[in-house]
């Protein structure tokens, strides 16, 4: 696979990661308000869930790593989940002196993303 080739591929999955997390942020916020940061902890979850899923199908076989882990590991995923974005929710979380909306901000995307990617990886690894 040439490199211009994996760049694109990055690239298509980047741009659907992309508008996914931004329309589920939208509808956390629509949802639940702005009181939390429900968005971020949203994509987080979810895809560690789908990372989990999609690791379990390539060592199952069940899916080719050439292009999904481009497409969907690489640039949805990149896109989607925002690490950069948690870490900007809890400076601000301090800087409102919110530190239990804070810690518990961070404890929750932990703890539901690594469970979430394991729960993915179980549900494919058995089959």
């Amino acid at each position: 696979m040439s490199q211009l080739s994996i760049l694109g591929f990055i690239a298509i999955g980047g741009a659907f990661g992309a508008c996914s997390r931004y329309l589920i942020s939208e509808l956390c916020i629509v949802l639940l308000g702005r009181g939390f940061p429900y968005g971020t902890l949203t994509v987080n979850v979810v895809g560690s869930l789908i990372m989990g899923l999609l690791i379990a199908a390539f060592e199952n076989g069940q899916l080719s790593t050439e292009p999904w882990r481009q497409i969907i590991g690489l640039g949805f995923l990149g896109a989607l989940t925002t690490f950069s974005t948690f870490s900007m929710d809890n400076v601000l979380l301090m800087q409102q002196g919110a530190f239990l909306k804070m810690g518990l901000n961070v404890l929750l995307n932990v703890v539901l993303s690594i469970s979430a990617a394991w729960v993915g990886f179980q549900l494919l690894i058995k089959t």
